[in-house]
């Protein structure tokens, strides 16, 4: 998409005008997605636990005489199809595998390629799981045979409110030799559909790191630690892993925004030091950070957790309920589904759990979707899409994975030639179960890729990352994230001045605050990120809610702000701190004629983003050209250095910021009253006391209005009901 700039002569008001025309004008990919809930099949084959591949796969049940009936498995439906591409017997219309309902142990992933397509929009070939039934596909395996475990020597490692209710289950005797590492990726078990987790201390939240050695110190700006993975603790506790054989520790080592999962090389009881193996946490380690300790069979004290002892294949387990009354499996296989090179395809109304690594990984595909599935409890992420063109995540309900939830990478950034893909209409929570940090609920990379209508809650980290240039983000709902993190953004991307073209636009955020109350933010650009245009977005008690970290050429445009402290940061950190960055850009551009590797100056960037041409010129290191127009703030803070976070609009930056016509509430904290750039008066919201609850609209007299604020359309915001959505889950909003 082209980048809207500004004149300098364009009032506020007509400012903001422009950019809504314009906006509405551009990407026409981001208006809806495909939908997948009605076929023509010409041929529909059936795939059944009843069936036999044996058999046509033509009936849905096997005859009479069982003779006849569905396939066995979706494998050999596939094999089918093939066959008939392969004699020019496929009729016309889409071919639809249906998959009856029940639970399918997989031997291992499915795989499509390019001859598993269809050959165009009304001929797709659809694999669909039963109307009304629970179709599952699972990478696991079901474990039936639980003895109560009586072994004394294990008997009194335990908690003595755990004796007497942890079973064990051989693995071994059941062929499962594979346990993989705690530290990610291993074995993993689930019950009653929900993941168990690894025994751990404490069983809720942290311990600190009380002291350090300083055998090798760092200082980060005044933040200090040391390199070396040694630290003290206080906790008594601890010492009794001193001869656990399996000992794991993860934490937040040096910064609250980066973590990692160490095994433990020794304990040292007397002086309470617990020495980690390398390779050591890159930051280093700090006085005050917090870990736990897992994976430890003396930590199994309550209901959900569980060990594996992977010297004698021996899964111990605290079960929730009666273990021989639920249903309890371990993951195997690495992925469920591997698509790649394949076209017109459609995956839909699927359960998809169990894996050790990444559910769906679509690769290389064009015109692919993945529609109304349900994907859970795996030990990596959920759908990865890598490359290719139109391919789309819609309607699936994403929860309880290892890692990030929808991953998209496709377009081309040395063209710009967008992706074109898209995640829609997605409710995706309680994700990053394992990899805690930059492993977002949706993220964006590439070019021209979309996120819209998705819910995204409770979240370690980010809700969406986003990579490159001309993505969408837009009419989404995002509350509860970032809430074991600090310093991170519900909406992050960073240390780029030419992914530009980005838009946020119409999206509501709310209710987050970051670990321990200490805050976070709800959009990021991080590191002079620039570009963005952020228009029309709800933040309700958002802590730092909008963030431009010494970037460029940003627009904060027709966004309301309620109880947010601050509602606005800019600062300028390559005039300062961050200076050593855009040093090394402004040196590769020198010697190279590139920035971050990218010909800025020459075509197709410099006609799509024309004010990167004389950026290097124009104190490249300032955070020049951000617009902040008609916004509004209600309660909270405005622009006063106030809160946790001390800083809003940093001084050096003030002279480079265009800031026109905003409206910000009596009861909001301003720095100065007589500022530039806002009236301080009542928005006047259509439901003083609720804006939420009048949906943020604002009263026909309101100065706000007045002053070219457009309303935003609150009501289209968040899951929108379809047949094809997984669930109709309880929204927040």
């Amino acid at each position: 998409m082209k980048e809207l700039f500004l004149e300098p002569a364009l009032s506020g008001k007509l400012k903001c005008l422009f950019l809504f025309i314009a906006m509405v004008a551009v990407s026409s990919f981001a208006e809806g997605s495909p939908g997948a809930s009605a076929f023509a099949p010409g041929l529909k084959l059936y795939v059944s636990t009843l069936g036999n591949d044996g058999w046509s796969g033509k009936l849905s049940q096997p005859n009479r005489n069982k003779t006849n009936g569905p396939f066995a498995t979706i494998e050999k439906a596939r094999d089918a199809i093939r066959l008939l591409k392969k004699q020019k017997k496929l009729p016309k219309g889409d071919v639809v595998v249906e998959i009856q309902g029940g639970l399918y142990e997989l031997p291992g992933a499915i795989e499509l390629g390019a001859e598993d397509g269809g050959s165009d929009a009304l001929s797709r070939i659809v694999y669909l799981g039963e109307k009304g039934k629970a179709v599952r596909l699972s990478a696991g395996k079901k474990l039936s045979k639980w003895d109560l475990v009586t072994d004394e020597a294990v008997l009194s490692k335990f908690n003595s409110n755990a004796r007497g209710k942890v079973y064990q289950s051989d693995l071994s005797a059941i062929g499962i030799n594979d346990f993989g590492s705690p530290g990610g990726g291993g074995i993993e078990l689930f019950f009653n559909d929900k993941p168990m987790w690894v025994s751990r201390y404490p069983n809720k939240g942290f311990v600190k790191i009380t002291g350090l050695l300083n055998e090798v110190p760092v200082d980060v700006r005044g933040t200090k630690g040391d390199k070396t993975g040694k630290f003290i603790y206080e906790d008594q506790r601890i010492n009794e892993w001193e001869n656990e054989k399996d000992a794991w520790v993860d934490g937040y080592w040096f910064w609250d925004w980066a973590e990692q999962r160490h095994k433990i090389s020794k304990i040292d009881t007397e002086k309470k030091i617990i020495e980690v193996v390398p390779p050591y946490h890159g930051y280093g380690y700090r006085l005050g950070q917090w870990f736990y300790g897992f994976n430890l069979l003396s930590e199994i004290d309550e209901p959900g957790e569980y060990y594996v002892d992977r010297e004698r294949g021996v899964l111990y387990f605290y079960p929730p309920s009666d273990v021989t009354a639920g249903h309890a499996f371990v993951s195997i296989n690495k992925n469920i589904l591997n698509v790649r090179e394949a076209s017109f395809l459609t995956i839909q109304g699927l359960i998809l759990e169990g894996s050790r690594e990444t559910v769906v990984k679509m690769e290389a595909c064009q015109d692919a979707l993945l529609v109304g599935c349900t994907i859970r409890n795996s030990g990596d992420e959920g759908v990865t899409v890598h490359g290719g063109h139109r391919n789309g995540v819609v309607g699936c309900d994403i929860y309880n994975v290892g890692a990030g939830g929808i991953k998209i990478d496709a377009g081309d950034r040395k063209t710009l030639m967008p992706g074109e893909c898209f995640a829609d209409n997605n409710y995706i929570h309680e994700i990053a179960r394992i990899k805690r940090v930059y492993f977002a609920g949706i993220s964006l990379n590439g070019v021209g890729n979309r996120a819209s209508h998705n819910l995204i809650s409770q979240l370690p980290h980010f809700a969406i990352y986003f990579n490159g240039n001309d993505h969408v983000m837009e009419y989404n709902e995002i509350s509860d994230v970032c809430y074991e993190s600090n310093d991170a953004g519900a909406v992050y991307a960073g240390r780029n001045w030419t992914m530009r073209g980005n838009v946020i636009r119409y999206n509501y955020l709310h209710d987050i605050s970051g670990f321990e109350q200490k805050g976070c933010v709800g959009v990021y650009l991080d590191d002079a990120f620039s570009g963005v245009d952020i228009i029309g977005n709800v933040f309700e008690k958002v802590t730092r809610a909008m963030m431009i970290g010494g970037g460029r050429d940003n627009n904060v445009l027709n966004n309301i702000f309620i109880d947010c402290v601050p509602s606005l940061h800019v600062d300028a950190r390559g005039l300062g701190w961050m200076h050593e960055h855009p040093e090394e850009w402004i040196e590769e551009e020198k010697e190279k004629g590139t920035i971050s590797g990218t010909a800025y100056n020459k075509p197709p960037y410099s006609t799509r983003y024309p004010k990167l041409i004389n950026m290097i010129n124009d104190e490249p290191k300032a955070p020049k050209g951000n617009v902040i127009s008609n916004n509004i703030c209600e309660g909270g803070a405005w622009d006063k250095n106030v809160g946790f976070w001390r800083t809003s609009i940093e001084d050096k930056a003030r002279p480079y910021i265009t800031m026109t016509d905003n409206v910000v509430a009596p009861n909001s904290a301003v720095k100065d009253s007589l500022s530039k750039g806002f009236v301080v008066a009542n928005p006047l919201f259509a439901n003083q006391k609720s804006p939420r609850d009048g949906k943020f609209q604002l009263d026909a007299g309101s100065p706000a209005l007045k002053r070219g604020f457009q309303q935003v359309p609150y009501d289209k915001i968040g899951l929108y009901q379809h047949d094809n959505r997984a669930s109709w889950p309880v929204l927040k909003k």
